[in-house]
């Protein structure tokens, strides 16, 4: 009974106890607070990776894939999937309406999709990725007076679901990163840059800066490149994804025009030895049009593996019946000739890298757990050495060295628990806020505060003098550090005019991730009270040892 009264009696009785709780509490948080963060990033670079690509993805490159209308009817028909869309992915050159090249034209290196805007919206809400559209109510409410986005001029969302202008003229959107125009603000806000006057001048506003001219190279089945094909577009709309890469890089067009382009659309099939009556050669059918990918929507509660495997399946069955069916001309590819992924496994090489970070984050700060085990080693030795008459007595009294060691084990377990718990309350507090704490950063000091500060310092010098005049070395020492430190304080809120480190026109996301990972705080919990009971364990281990005859002489 007398172990948990003793270590009650030392945990409340002195203050050392509540520095090693706060030193486990420090430890716990700086693990929680960071690895949270990142996770939180991971998170983020996943949902916005998973962007306009669905859960699962059927790719044939170049040539495509025939009859997908027919596969996509396949797909849809399975009771793991909600949705399916054809696209035809390749690469292009696109000729701006600005720049020093010849006759003043920049030509940009871009990824082209030609998609089919309505049922892209079904698998991947296409139609929230249009950035030129009216926003809700809250976030009109929420947006800075000089956003764009208030005026109803750059609302474009309609001509950017047909992907066409207002008199039926093919359009393009583009990713909104690669006007060199628009620029990123703090607010996560897009504004046009380098305009004469207003903030936001339409004459640089992308869908309003004329036509653009795209150019697309055919390759052939045998991977001859055919003649280029150009032709003039309208910028109707820009899109934001959430990921740099594609919003830099990516243009969309209609899914018939790319076809056209790369002659993927549907074309007659001529004999090479049987001739009409005008000797032409004659027509015994025709090609089907072509989509390079396909990208599929799970139903919700199905996991992308399994819409995956399911979809390897339809594939299969789609290819043995047009194979079988003699009516069509053309054979599919072979299910082995076309790859069936979930869209992480697309995006490995670009996740995977982020994943390891985050693995290597976490390695390195767990270091903190031996520096908090080490922190509870050093204050429970200094315990020891204070109590060692008690531990004397109780030798006396007949306390074995098990009952000695379990004291101070339970002392240390209490003091793990105690800072783990603190910790983790203190982590979520930050998290929480941590937009907020990031935001009163990136603005000046309110003059309140600076005067609060200096009279803070005012009053600590004042302590430290007190202290001098009666001849007290640690009041000299505790209040000259504080005066010092509050000083720094001062100099620095007074200077300090708003800086920001998630800086949104630097790191993509505007916003800091402010969730809390549960996992990593439960395992640093269990951490912290671990290595508190290992670093109690030397020093309770040297109490149990203690001669009790000897520790009655302690001086």
């Amino acid at each position: 009974m007398y172990a948990p009264l003793l270590a009650n009696r030392y945990l409340t009785s002195r203050i050392i106890p509540f520095i090693a709780v706060a030193a486990v509490a420090l430890c716990v948080a700086l693990v929680i607070v960071v690895v949270s963060v990142m996770s939180g990033f991971l998170e983020m670079v996943r949902a916005s990776g998973k962007t306009m690509t669905g859960d699962v993805v059927v790719t044939r490159p170049i040539t495509g894939i025939p009859y997908y209308q027919d596969l996509i009817k396949e797909i849809e028909s399975l009771p793991e999937a909600a949705a399916a869309s054809p696209i035809v992915e390749t690469f292009g050159l696109l000729q701006m309406q600005y720049g020093t090249g010849d006759g003043g034209k920049q030509i940009e290196m871009v990824e082209v999709w030609g998609i089919d805007p309505a049922s892209l919206d079904r698998v991947a809400d296409y139609s929230r990725k249009l950035y030129w559209s009216r926003p809700a109510d809250a976030a009109l409410a929420a947006m800075a007076p000089d956003d764009p986005l208030r005026n109803p001029f750059y609302h474009r969302e309609a001509d950017g679901m047909r992907l066409a202008t207002a008199d039926g003229r093919p359009g393009l959107v583009l990713g909104i990163e690669i006007s060199p125009f628009n620029r990123r603000g703090r607010d996560g806000a897009y504004r046009t840059s380098q305009a004469p006057g207003a903030p936001q001048d339409a004459d640089y506003f992308m869908p309003n800066a004329g036509k653009v001219i795209l150019t697309l190279v055919p390759v052939s089945e045998g991977g001859s490149l055919g003649g280029e094909r150009k032709r003039d577009f309208t910028v109707v709309n820009e899109f934001q994804s959430g990921l740099f890469q594609i919003d830099a890089n990516r243009i969309l067009l209609p899914l018939p025009v790319a076809q056209e382009m790369l002659r993927l659309d549907a074309a007659p099939m001529v004999s090479r030895t049987e001739f009409d009556e005008d000797g032409r050669p004659k027509v015994i059918g025709e090609t089907p049009g072509r989509a390079t990918t396909i990208v599929v929507r799970a139903r919700p509660g199905v996991a992308a593996p399994a819409l995956r495997d399911a979809v390897r399946g339809a594939y299969a069955r789609f290819h043995e019946r047009i194979s079988l069916d003699r009516s069509m001309p053309v054979n599919p590819p072979f299910p082995d000739l076309v790859s069936i992924e979930t869209w992480e496994e697309r995006l490995s090489d670009f996740i995977g890298p982020v994943e390891k970070e985050r693995e290597l984050m976490r390695t390195l700060f767990s270091i903190v757990y031996i520096v908090c085990a080490g922190l509870v080693l050093a204050i429970f030795w200094s315990i020891v050495q204070e109590k060692t008459r008690d531990i004397g007595i109780l030798r006396a009294v007949g306390a074995s060295r098990t009952g000695v060691l379990w004291i101070f084990l339970r002392y240390g377990l209490l003091i793990g628990i105690a800072g783990s718990i603190v910790g983790v309350l203190l982590a979520w507090a930050i998290i929480a806020r941590i937009n907020d704490i990031h935001n009163l950063l990136g603005t000046a000091a309110p003059a309140w505060l600076r005067i609060l500060a200096w009279v803070a310092t005012a009053a600590m010098l004042g302590l430290t003098v007190r202290g001098t005049l009666r001849a007290s070395a640690l009041h000299v020492v505790l209040w000259g550090f504080g005066t010092a430190a509050m000083a720094v304080v001062s100099v620095v809120l007074l200077h300090h005019e708003g800086f920001l480190i998630w800086d949104p026109s630097v790191y993509y996301f505007s916003r800091i991730p402010d969730s809390l990972d549960w996992h990593t705080a439960w395992t640093t919990m269990a951490g912290g009270i671990v290595f508190s009971v290992i670093g109690a364990s030397v020093p309770a281990a040297r109490a149990a040892d203690t001669d009790p005859v000897k520790s009655l002489r302690y001086e």
